[in-house]
């Protein structure tokens, strides 16, 4: 089976932690990208770099590489393949996943090591 396409968006991302019961800003729903985690303990937002949220903790200057699908749900190992090739390679990674495909997000300076490193392994990234 041939391996994926990736494909880098344009925009920066920020990576925000905030209190498990704090509000989500209006403005968060109208970007054209966005992620949102819930769990007991924490809320996570992934957000385009030129929102800002007044949060506990911010990491900025993400940039999101999206696995083109869509894919199902029943395939196997992909995101355990690419996290690997980018572990080898020393590229830290924050992944997040919609019913479709898996967006795996890398610091903005290590962007082009991953797509380096993700087309040695006979990935096709599209930059």
């Amino acid at each position: 089976m041939p391996k994926q396409t990736l494909a880098v968006l344009p925009q920066k991302f920020s990576i925000y932690s905030l209190d498990v019961n704090a509000e989500i800003p209006k403005e968060v729903f109208n970007t054209p990208v966005y992620f949102i985690g819930k769990t007991n303990e924490e809320l996570s937002l992934v957000v385009p770099d030129d929102i800002y949220i007044d949060a506990g903790e911010c990491d900025n200057d993400w940039r999101a590489l999206e696995v083109l699908g869509p894919l199902q749900l029943s395939m196997i190992g992909i995101m355990a393949d690419i996290s690997s090739v980018l572990a080898q390679a020393k590229v830290s990674i924050f992944v997040v996943s919609t019913f479709e495909t898996d967006f795996f997000l890398v610091k903005d300076a290590d962007i082009q090591l991953a797509a380096q490193s993700l087309d040695r392994a006979g990935y096709k990234v599209i930059i």
